[in-house]
């Protein structure tokens, strides 16, 4: 390959005016052989400009990533798709690692993507060599090739990081060699506390919390390892950062690399004790380890701990993440009594002094605030940088604090109480008071020393704060409102005055945050309180108003779930201003949608999903008002086509329930005009969205009949999904949806002739089942399509059955589909696939022509009936015993819970013994035994696609069945005879109960019926099978 050309190439996709002609002379060479490791000689190149060198990375690694592997051709096709030449991958893994250690800084992060790329799928097999290429630069005596090395490493510890213990054998191995040398290592680099080698120290530590943070590997890390690993750790943690990084600006200080290699050794303790040391909180595997970690260590790392929290306490600069880890290791401490007795004697000074501080509103938040207040909003809902602030950390401490120690909450509330009372305190102590009280509101709910005074605490410091001039008090004080929104008030005029404040601050306060903080506390006291409710119905309209004003400025996730609530608390009231808020949600999803950044910004993404759920609300509550739904429909289509237009495919799944809500009671001719777009979108996005549309076609199906029917186009367009979706390859979940579409269209059309699609509907889904079925839910999903047509016509299946050829299978398939039907009988599930089995085998021993096929099994089919209707009985009763249980469980009430454990206790103790009479029952047990009550109720996802089979006045499977035997006694005895012979004793006796319910079900039918010709009283509509058991009947004694 010439290597100039490349370069030149390279050159031009950085210019803009050479930049297309340069990417397609690119894209021509890249699949000529000796491309790749050209790029890779042109990025290790010193003669070669930057610049260029950036790019040839950033074109490799894209290569490496999509081109590396192996691939098979799609199916039904020959064409062996392109990926690297396995010279070029050779010459790529012989040169990598050097490549690596002799790159910058900028073109070393693309190869270590690459690297990371080759190792996932070559290692080891391919390259076993990596290991010893990595050690031998590892070993080397220039330092110089120790960072590269070490990154190398990392990619390859990284790339097991995650993977269960078993699969990381290979790992395991090659780090017996790299752990102690590792280990050695750091050990020579501590007392040197320059840039380069608290940068290798940093690398270090960040390969051995991949090692460990998912799983430990106790057969590298014996306790003598452990040990000397755990002193280095606490001699990085406890080591003084130089003087002169004091010099640099404060916002710039956490990416020192000695504060990044201070919080690496943090993170690696914290996970330790939380994951693998703490008694009685890890899995079995790891007892003995935490209960060494718990004697050995956990004190010795405290200590140190405690020290950076008194140095934060006299003012000294700790880095943010130091400052968090420390607290959440402290956290898990506060439980057991080793490290609860060295911190007790702190905790009021931690509490006061560290906690509170953090807590506390400062600068940098009065900054943000001023500056960019929609961005101070973004940062304080932001979940994931509540995951990395020490302020959440400090308050989950406290809590666990207040929550597990019983002389910590006393102390801390009376400290508070002590600054909200005094006029002349800081106000921004007066809002870290309020940060704490709101932080333990649940405990203090529970609490009866407290839980009285609450209402006290809003009256006399909550509600004037809601007036002062400062901002963020008065956003603290609708947060602590929030935080309180469940108390049980005694006066009503507090409660009155609480929603009144948070009204006020929503609709008049000049200041967004506090509008945020005051719409989630005004909606949460309308939740928790019934007269709350009552108080704000005049005010539904400005409220909701101002709420939708508030999402279209901020863009916030969680004002809008604030709207959607407020719907479902005031769906009266909405119905009259839906159209409006619809529209007003509608223009904020599009602005969303076109503005320049929406790919970038992933909150983006969560807002507009947002908007689209709650107008599926406002549509769920609007459903019984046709003009309002009507009105809603043309702005809910302009969403739709807004979406198809732009291809944004993460909110199909929304566009498509909003969809189906608008098609639940009547579909529109707009309605029917967006099937043929679907279909479209079908075609191209293909099957992946199947699962979403079913509901939608479902409704197309069963909600307009006379509609599908009038048109042909809209039958074939279903078929055609169907088929497209069984003949590919989109998995057996999509496979089932399509197959349980046929079935629904066969049983919604029978009778209204549809006869010419039942052999093209019949052939599909018989062919499915002669290419590989791994589930049985898809082989009865298939079944069931032909029991459909058959209930549809018996003759019609039978001379379908005769015509179709299917592939391989030489000879008509009417013996294939009965003996696969007779296997397969025990795979119906649930209440809509047992009956339908039942009536199809009814159908099937009542035929007056019955073909060879069927009396070759005839010994099968009553047994098989009889079995499924056991199934039945199962599915009753246990529908019955779980509405039972609920109702149990919905009496049960909340008692006052008392967590504390006594000082000197440790709760691991606690938790241990009560694990030991569990004997040794984890949660996953428990959850087990969730799974099982689910697995008995089998309801099928498919179940919920109703037909008119399912109606409480269709066929009644009992009467279904029983009058076929009884067609078949009075007809053809011998036959009566060969099919009811082979039955046992018991199910000769299970026969005669499905009788006498089939008579008492008939009885109790015909009275309803004449009941309700009569108009008098209605049976109220619980389902008749629930309602009755299979013992002896009332009136059959």
């Amino acid at each position: 390959m010439d290597l100039n050309r490349i370069i030149q190439a390279l050159k031009g996709t950085i210019d803009p005016k050479l930049r297309i002609a340069a990417e397609n002379e690119l894209n021509q060479s890249y699949k000529i052989i000796n491309f790749a490791p050209s790029l890779l000689r042109i990025i290790v190149s010193d003669h070669v400009e930057f610049p260029v060198r950036q790019a040839a990375a950033i074109y490799l690694k894209n290569m490496v990533t999509q081109y590396w592997p192996d691939r098979e051709p799609p199916p039904g096709e020959g064409v062996f798709p392109f990926n690297i030449h396995e010279n070029d991958r050779q010459q790529i893994r012989d040169n990598i690692v050097e490549g690596i250690i002799r790159s910058p800084d900028l073109v070393r992060v693309q190869l270590t993507m690459c690297l990371r790329a080759i190792i996932k799928y070559d290692f080891p097999g391919h390259w076993p060599a990596v290991v010893d290429k990595i050690d031998y630069y590892l070993q080397s005596h220039s330092s110089g090739s120790w960072l590269g090395s070490l990154l190398c490493l990392y990619q390859l510890v990284k790339t097991y990081e995650y993977k269960k213990a078993e699969e990381r054998e290979p790992l395991i191995a090659a780090m017996q060699i790299f752990l102690p040398r590792i280990q050695q290592q750091i050990m020579q680099l501590l007392p040197d506390s320059s840039h380069y080698s608290v940068l290798l120290q940093k690398q270090i530590l960040k390969i051995f919390y991949a090692l460990v943070q998912y799983a430990l590997p106790l057969q590298l890390v014996n306790n003598q390892t452990m040990t000397a690993w755990m002193e280095i750790f606490r001699t990085i943690i406890d080591r003084t950062v130089p003087p002169e990084t004091l010099q640099i600006d404060e916002d710039d200080r956490p990416e020192l690399v000695w504060w990044k290699c201070k919080k690496w050794a943090l993170h690696i303790v914290a996970r330790l004790f939380e994951r693998y040391g703490s008694p009685g909180n890890v899995t079995k595997e790891y007892f003995e380890f935490s209960e060494f970690f718990l004697k050995t260590y956990a004190v010795g790392i405290q200590q140190v701990l405690l020290k950076i929290l008194d140095q934060y306490r006299q003012k000294e600069y700790v880095a943010p993440r130091v400052l968090q880890q420390a607290f959440n290791y402290l956290n898990q401490g506060i439980v057991h009594s080793v490290t609860w007795k060295q911190m007790k004697p702190h905790i009021q000074n931690i509490s006061e002094d560290v906690i509170f501080s953090v807590m506390c509103y400062k600068d940098e938040d009065e900054e943000l605030w001023q500056e960019d207040p929609y961005e101070y909003i973004r940062m304080k809902f932001d979940i994931f940088e509540d995951y990395a602030s020490p302020t959440t950390a400090a308050q989950t401490l406290l809590y666990t604090a207040a929550k597990k120690r019983k002389e910590v909450l006393p102390k801390m509330m009376a400290f508070c109480y002590q600054i909200l009372t005094d006029p002349n305190f800081d106000p921004r102590k007066k809002d870290g008071a309020l940060h704490v009280i709101g932080s333990l509101a649940d405990i203090l709910l529970k609490k009866s020393l407290f839980k009285d005074q609450m209402e006290l605490l809003l009256q006399n410091h909550v509600f004037p704060l809601l007036l002062s001039n400062l901002g963020y008090l008065r956003a603290r004080s609708c947060w602590v409102l929030h935080a309180f929104s469940s108390l049980k008030f005694h006066n009503e005029l507090n409660l009155r005055n609480a929603v009144e404040l948070a009204k006020k601050s929503l609709i008049e306060d000049k200041e967004m945050p506090v509008k945020v903080e005051a719409a989630l506390a005004l909606q949460s006291l309308i939740s928790n309180q019934t007269q709350a409710k009552e108080y704000m119905k005049p005010h539904v309209r400005s409220i909701m108003q101002e709420l939708l004003h508030i999402v279209r400025e901020t863009e916030n996730d969680d004002v809008t779930n604030v709207i959607q609530k407020m719907i479902c608390e005031y769906s009266q009231e909405v119905a009259s201003i839906a159209v409006d808020m619809t529209q007003h949600l509608a223009e904020i999803f599009g602005k969303v949608l076109q503005s320049d950044e929406y790919e970038e910004v992933e909150d983006k993404t969560v807002m507009a999903m947002g908007i689209l759920h709650t107008i599926d609300t406002i549509l769920t509550v609007v459903e019984d008002h046709k003009e309002v739904t009507q009105q809603l429909e043309n702005i809910c289509l302009r969403i739709i086509d807004l979406v198809l237009q732009k291809h944004v495919i993460e909110f199909y799944e929304e566009i498509l329930s909003l969809a189906y809500s608008l098609t639940c009671h009547g579909i529109s001719p707009q309605m029917w005009q967006l099937l043929g777009i679907l279909y479209e979108v079908f075609q191209q996005d293909c099957f992946e969205y199947f699962t979403d549309m079913m509901p939608l076609l479902h409704n197309y199906v069963t909600i307009d009949t006379n509609t599908l029917l009038s048109n042909p186009k809209h039958l074939e367009i279903l078929f055609t999904m169907c088929r497209k979706v069984l003949c590919g390859d989109a998995g057996e979940d999509a496979e089932c949806h399509a197959a349980k579409l046929l079935e629904v269209i066969i049983l919604q059309c029978k009778g209204r002739g549809i006869d010419q699609c039942i052999p093209l509907f019949v052939q599909l889904v018989l062919e499915r089942l002669t290419r590989g079925v791994k589930t049985s839910e898809l082989r009865t999903m298939c079944l069931q399509v032909a029991i459909a047509a058959l209930y549809y016509n018996p003759d019609l299946l039978l001379h379908t059955l005769e015509r179709i050829q299917l592939p391989h299978n030489p000879g008509p398939v009417t013996v294939q589909f009965v003996n696969q039907w007779m296997n397969d009988t025990d795979c119906f599930l649930g209440h809509h696939d047992r009956k339908m089995c039942i009536i199809g085998l009814s159908i099937l021993l009542e035929l007056r022509n019955r073909p060879p096929a069927v009396d070759a099994v005839v010994g099968q089919i009553v047994p098989s009936i009889l079995f499924l209707f056991l199934g039945l009985k199962q599915v009753c009763a246990t529908r019955q015993l779980v509405n039972r249980e609920d109702h149990s469980k919905a009496e049960k009430t909340d008692m006052e819970e008392n967590e504390e454990i006594s000082s000197d206790e440790e709760e691991a103790t606690v938790t241990a013994q009560a694990m030991q009479s569990n004997n040794g029952r984890g949660e996953d047990e428990e959850e087990d035994d969730d799974e099982w009550g689910e697995e008995v109720l089998e309801e099928t996802a498919l179940e919920g696609f109703s037909t008119p089979i399912d109606l409480d006045n269709s066929v009644d499977e009992y009467q279904f069945f029983t009058q076929a035997l009884l067609t078949v006694q009075n007809r053809d005895a011998a036959w009566y005879q060969q099919l009811t012979a082979p039955l046992s004793e018991d199910q000769r006796r299970a026969l005669q109960e499905v009788y006498t319910l089939a008579e008492h079900r008939r009885t109790v039918a015909e009275a309803k019926r004449k009941i309700e010709q009569q108009g008098g009283f209605t049976f109220e509509n619980k389902g008749v099978l629930s309602a009755f058991n299979f013992g002896t009947m009332p009136g059959n004694n």
